[in-house]
């Protein structure tokens, strides 16, 4: 493991008995001392010092493989031996070649693109407008209005796929399509499916030349609508003008066992003026995803999921009929399925592409080639042949590029340890892989050159808050470019350490992370609270600065509280046998492993076990008002914001493929209620949710106090009318000063 390891304190040594057999601490991060303390105003996102506290950064891109600095008033290039920057150009520069005007036309730098490695072009998008400039010539080339929200540009063709009255248009030049007619809140273009999930982020794909645009059509007409209500704004100058009526603003949500939207995929071809669909048959409780295009621009390839989340198909569609020309994969499993990734074609191989899979338990590359038989195949019109690319009892977390000359794939991945995020090179022929990052320590996050030859390495460590390195991959080159202070350097800054413990299966070891309080003395005995999030597609504890703390907890300890953040199982990048153990039973396991976490916390000298808090949003709102009713007599204080009270109100997607449906499932349904719990609640628990939550829908928490209305238990409960799943802004401090308040008032 490449994190530098410390010694446990003899007095936690001797207090641990049988449980020191079972935890350990494997790093820390030393305590600051400062004269002064952090405010949430200081390091809370949305505080009104927070800019001049957060970590530096710098912003860069590639212009083929040179290096581009963003800033907001001017490009740089940089020397990658050295270091040093050229400027390239300006912002005053840039607006003098948009025209004369009496104020800006280009507002930041920040978004600049560079998009051809041979051509001094820079691609600029101010709101609706794109400007094309040719930063050598110090010329204009085109300024570009577009009459809707701009969902996708393309460098291949210099094609926009935009929005317009809920319609799909494509303009090229001075030439405009309009794809669909019926737009509209039931029928939707061009954006993202299903909800957000499968890996899907987006609704528009271009082919690789540009001339044809894949898109998603879904029909929502048959969901039903969840009543949100819009609480209008205050105008405290002119109240008179206000009317302070609400209106209702419905929201299409399926939630688990009923009626789904149905999606279809179209092509439109820009040489024909024509659109397509892809014909997969009926879309009644199916997933599309995962959308790419074969090298030549001819194929399109999707997975299809069923509804039950268990059965998994690689299809592959002519773009020009629409007809299905192959199967090529398909992966089923007794729990779940989760496609994530699209196929990505190798650079140098048109016939052969990169899929990712956990079909082997971990996720993991496979190198497939068109047209050979494979043991694997599907058994179709196209057939493809599958060897394993990386292997082991770790977790590829993305692909960032390729190397074409050396034939190699780049990625990050979990190899060196479970809490690390490190740059590997991985060669497609002889699956040799090489470690290419600046250190083989701590959090890594990475962008290549488009020859694949040089890395831009962002990299983080416990104590290490910011370093980039420019990386020359070819000969192992490192250059440090930047390295940021500490923003908090001077303050009083509290210790930070992570360890593992045993997790309820006795034999997997769980990842926790500690905040002492400042000025921590080991005679003395203090308050705990256990921060928690518990489930899938997310962590907290890393390898990055202070072990991924989040800022909240560096304020609480501050005030005198111990902080303790525990991974269960089900959380992500450990495998999927990891996660599925909390199959159709969402909040059992993970509790079983966070009580784990609390007997070695009560078994510290220094912790008041009689004192021990809870909070969590979200999933973990929902671990948080599942600890607290059931167990009672240990967590004596509790915040869950934006909770999950009752799967059967949660979405198709994600519910159904951890829970499957009510219908199926009745028992784990009923056993993971909270509405069940309501009447065993004992301490104090604050509910606090965005009054217009379109995740965890208000009914979630507003049925929870109904429940305990009957029960006779007394929940606090705080709403944040406007306000979604997160509190945005400066009502993100707001938020955290009532989390802390409930604390300092009941956990002392």
């Amino acid at each position: 493991m490449n994190i530098k390891t410390s010694f446990i304190a003899m007095a936690a040594m001797l207090s641990m008995g049988v449980q020191a057999q079972t935890a350990q601490q494997v790093g820390m991060v030393k305590e600051q001392t400062g004269d002064k303390g952090l405010t949430l105003e200081d390091i809370n996102f949305g505080g009104r010092n927070f800019h001049n506290m957060r970590v530096q950064n710098r912003w860069c891109t590639w212009w083929g493989n040179q290096l581009v600095r963003q800033d907001a008033e001017a490009c740089f290039i940089v020397d990658k031996k050295s270091g040093k920057e050229r400027r390239l150009f300006a912002i005053n520069e840039v607006n003098q070649w948009a025209g004369p005007t009496k104020s800006r036309k280009v507002h930041s730098l920040y978004n600049a693109q560079f998009p051809y490695a041979d051509k001094s072009i820079v691609v600029i998008r101010e709101g609706h407008t794109i400007y094309t400039f040719d930063f050598k010539k110090k010329a204009l080339l085109c300024e570009r209005q577009i009459d809707g929200d701009i969902l996708e540009t393309c460098a291949a063709s210099e094609a926009v796929a935009y929005l317009k009255d809920d319609n799909l248009y494509v303009q090229r030049g001075v030439k405009e399509w309009q794809l669909s007619a019926d737009g509209s809140r039931n029928i939707v273009y061009g954006q993202s499916v299903h909800r957000d999930e499968f890996g899907i982020h987006k609704g528009t794909f271009w082919s690789p030349d540009g001339t044809r645009l894949a898109f998603y059509r879904m029909d929502q007409s048959m969901v039903t609508d969840y009543p949100q209500v819009n609480i209008p704004e205050i105008n405290f100058n002119h109240p008179e003008t206000e009317s302070c009526i609400a209106t209702a603003a419905p929201d299409k949500y399926p939630m688990t066992g009923e009626t789904s939207h149905k999606v279809t995929v179209g092509v439109f071809d820009l040489n024909t003026g024509k659109t397509v669909y892809l014909k997969a048959g009926d879309p009644t409780d199916r997933y599309f995803t995962n959308i790419a295009w074969s090298a030549d621009g001819s194929k399109v390839y999707m997975f299809e999921l069923n509804r039950d989340q268990n059965d998994s198909r690689l299809t592959c569609y002519d773009a020009q009929t629409g007809e299905k020309s192959g199967e090529l994969y398909r992966e089923t499993d007794e729990k779940y399925v989760e496609p994530q990734n699209p196929i990505m074609f190798l650079p140098w191989d048109s016939s052969t592409f990169i899929m990712q899979s956990r079909c082997d338990g971990y996720n993991h590359l496979y190198l497939c080639s068109i047209g050979k038989h494979g043991s694997r195949m599907a058994g179709n019109t196209e057939s493809v042949d599958i060897k394993p690319l990386t292997q082991g009892e770790w977790e590829v977390f993305e692909v960032v590029g390729f190397n074409a000359r050396r034939k190699s794939v780049i990625i990050t991945g979990n190899a060196l340890s479970p809490i690390q995020k490190n740059v590997f090179m991985v060669d497609c022929v002889t699956g040799k892989r090489t470690l290419i990052d600046a250190n083989g320590e701590g959090w890594h996050s990475a962008q290549i050159s488009s020859d694949g030859q040089y890395l831009y390495d962002s990299y983080t460590t416990p104590d290490t808050p910011r370093n980039i390195a420019i990386i020359n991959v070819d000969n192992g080159k490192k250059l440090d470019y930047f390295s940021a202070p500490d923003p908090w350097k001077g303050y009083r800054v509290p210790e930070y350490s992570c360890g593992t413990v045993k997790a309820a299966d006795g034999t997997t070891d769980l990842y926790w992370r500690m905040v002492k309080p400042t000025g921590f003395d080991p005679a003395k005995k203090y308050p705990a609270i256990v921060y928690v999030y518990g489930g899938p597609h997310a962590h907290n504890v890393e390898a990055s600065w202070h072990y991924g703390s989040r800022s909240w907890e560096t304020y609480m300890a501050d005030k005198g509280y111990l902080l303790y953040i525990l991974d269960n199982r089900g959380s992500e990048h450990r495998g999927k046998a990891f996660e599925q153990v909390t199959f159709r039973q969402l909040g059992q396991e993970e509790m079983k492993d966070q009580m784990k976490g609390v007997e070695y916390l009560k078994s510290l000298p220094y912790v008041d076990g009689d004192k021990i808090g809870v909070h969590g949003w979200s999933f973990g709102g929902f671990m948080t008002i599942s600890l607290m009713t059931n167990y009672p007599d240990v967590f004596k204080v509790g915040v869950a914001g934006g909770p999950v009270i009752d799967w059967h109100w949660y979405e198709v997607m994600y519910g159904e493929r951890y829970m499957d449906t009510p219908q199926t499932n009745p028992e784990g349904y009923k056993k993971t209620s909270l509405l069940y719990k309501a009447k065993d609640l004992k301490g104090k628990l604050q509910i606090i949710t965005g009054y217009n939550d379109p995740t965890v829908v208000p009914q979630h928490c507003l049925t929870f106090l109904k429940a305990c209305i009957a029960a006779g238990t007394q929940p606090d409960f705080f709403a944040y009318p406007g306000e979604p799943h997160n509190m945005r802004g400066h009502q993100s401090t707001h938020l955290h000063e009532r989390i802390s308040q409930y604390f300092f008032d009941y956990l002392k």
